[in-house]
């Protein structure tokens, strides 16, 4: 399936000869490695992952 993707103000049409998968690594015990070498049960670990900002004291985020 096609794709428009807008970059800039500018759209640009992707055919899916173009378009390449996207290897997805994440940080695991320590390590990163790949998700795609994940074992079932660590793929569902990672989808079930919940983003969150952590806030200091004053109200502020702890990171910079």
């Amino acid at each position: 399936m096609p794709l428009d993707v807008i970059i800039r103000g500018k759209t640009i049409h992707i055919e899916d000869s173009e378009r390449v998968q996207c290897e997805i690594w994440t940080r695991v015990m320590g390590y990163y490695r790949p998700v795609s070498e994940f074992n079932i049960g660590k793929v569902q670990e990672f989808k079930d992952r919940v983003s969150f900002i952590e806030r200091g004291i004053d109200g502020n985020t702890s990171l910079p």
